[in-house]
């Protein structure tokens, strides 16, 4: 019997996520064990510094990443939203499974919709993607900081401290709290987090016997989108703090991808640009359309 360690955050949804993992390499080796190696990343340790200050993109993924080069794990699940668009030296996404919803969902108290708060209403979100949408969409409200594991998050929504919420609806659905939604954003409207709804699985890049039993439970078409959509994220630059998203479809042998970069208070309209492309092409499509809004935002912000 083989044994692979499984490094992972400790949370309820990183936990159910990495269950998720377990059971799609078990159904192609049934003989195989899953050891969980739980995590505290610097994102769970400081649940109240603004992710965009703690140092975003990356502080829920390096003590991951760490327990990998250290030898303590072999392989390490991660939500792929949450990953730098460079692999860290020595290592390597060896699997994405199939995606999940990638929409935003908003969670209202009272069951109120986005639309149905009033003036003033207090909405929370650690995303300056979500804030600048939300911005964008109903300027009168108070947009905050809102932190914590998801079910943290839901109660503050349910004990009045926030007016509303928003999280991702693959997280609501993978813990079973999909009900608790009041809305459900389109997501070529308010477009997603690139990546945002897949599970990735990275391992050390020259552990070949752990490649090849990734490679069994690799979705390919996820991995088509997701590639375009962290094309376009890598294009704007590992220092780029703008509010992003980007959102692909893989039709066949095309992919389309649909992306943008908001504005920061919310005040102008995000920059927003489309195109397709075989599904070879991927990465360059997301580049391209990455490059397009990049010099279309300098030249708004001259």
């Amino acid at each position: 019997m083989t044994t692979l360690r499984l490094a992972t955050r400790g949370s309820a949804l990183a936990l159910v996520q990495s269950d998720l993992v377990a059971a799609a390499l078990r159904a192609n080796s049934p003989d195989l064990e899953i050891e969980y190696v739980r995590i505290t990343t610097e994102g769970d340790a400081d649940r109240t510094t603004p992710l965009s200050i703690l140092g975003g993109r990356g502080v829920f993924v390096r003590g991951v990443e760490e327990a990998l080069l250290r030898g303590d794990a072999d392989i390490a699940m991660h939500s792929l939203k949450d990953m730098p668009t460079e692999d860290a030296p020595g290592l390597v996404i060896g699997a994405v499974l199939e995606r999940a919803d990638p929409r935003d969902a908003f969670i209202g108290s009272n069951g109120r919709r986005l639309a149905d708060l009033p003036s003033g209403a207090r909405v929370g979100t650690s995303s300056q993607r979500r804030r600048s949408l939300l911005q964008a969409l109903r300027p009168d409200l108070e947009i905050v900081e809102l932190r914590g594991n998801v079910d943290t998050r839901l109660r503050k929504v349910a004990d009045g401290e926030v007016d509303g919420a928003v999280l991702a609806a693959a997280g609501l659905v993978r813990l079973g709290r999909m009900g608790e939604a009041t809305q459900i954003f389109d997501a070529m409207e308010f477009l997603p987090a690139p990546g945002q709804g897949a599970i990735a699985i990275e391992c050390r890049a020259d552990d070949t016997a752990t490649l090849a039993l990734l490679a069994a439970v690799e979705h390919a078409a996820t991995r088509v989108a997701v590639d375009a959509e962290r094309g376009f994220l890598a294009a704007l630059g590992s220092g780029c703090t703008l509010p992003v998203g980007a959102y692909a479809q893989v039709d066949r042998e095309l992919v389309t991808l649909r992306a943008m970069i908001a504005d920061v208070d919310g005040e102008r309209a995000p920059l927003i640009a489309d195109g397709s492309a075989p599904v070879a092409q991927a990465v360059s499509l997301g580049r391209g359309l990455g490059e397009r809004l990049r010099n279309a935002a300098a030249q708004g912000e001259s």
